[in-house]
């Protein structure tokens, strides 16, 4: 189909919350098309609708490298329907050319959604594998959050913002995740007594 603008950080549609689908139609084809072509010419690992100004509850992931076949997974109205565990993820978006911080997730989703022929199917990503971090990434557009609303360190994340002269991080819309703050402390706290014991 065609490779589209991809919307910058700053823009306010990527604050607004998705619409449902309610047909797989060929208006739906033809963007999870573009959402693919685009993400392609990106070299993206995935891109959701609002991201190219389209507010709909669309995203496609593909998460294979090198020299691995395409393997693009589409999902209309994605639901998270099982998440546990935790993992610290660097990550950055093609919203936000070249910055890239760390930031909470999950380590475990499963998710259920509609394919490109609105076949429905579950979908389980495990050990903070890409694929499960990126399917929270692409979740969250479609509710208008962005990856630097889980940041681990704000002020870290503050200075690549400014570094690649995008603006900064909006203070009310960080996310308080009390759960999965604690069981990221812990894993902190692992990572620094494993490196002390090889030091």
């Amino acid at each position: 189909m065609s490779i589209r603008k991809v919307v910058r950080y700053g823009e306010d549609s990527l604050r607004q919350p998705s619409k449902e689908v309610h047909k797989v139609s060929q208006k739906v084809k033809n963007l999870v098309a573009d959402l693919l072509d685009t993400m392609y010419a990106q070299n993206g690992v995935g891109l959701a609708a609002p991201q190219i100004g389209e507010n709909y509850r669309v995203f496609v992931i593909d998460v294979s490298t090198g020299n691995e076949p395409l393997n693009p997974i589409v999902f209309i109205n994605p639901k998270i329907i099982k998440k546990s565990g935790a993992v610290i993820s660097h990550e950055g978006c093609l919203s936000f050319p070249e910055a890239f911080t760390d930031v909470r997730r999950y380590s475990d989703v499963m998710v259920k959604a509609m394919d490109r022929n609105g076949r429905s199917f579950v979908l389980e990503a495990k050990d903070g594998s890409l694929l499960a971090r990126a399917i929270q990434h692409e979740f969250d557009h479609l509710d208008g959050i962005l990856f630097i609303d889980h940041v681990i360190n704000r002020f870290e994340a503050e200075e690549v913002l400014k570094k690649f002269n995008l603006p900064p991080i909006q203070i009310e819309k960080l996310l308080d995740e009390p759960e999965l703050e604690a069981k990221i402390e812990e894993l902190l706290k692992q990572k620094v007594k494993s490196e002390e014991k090889n030091d």
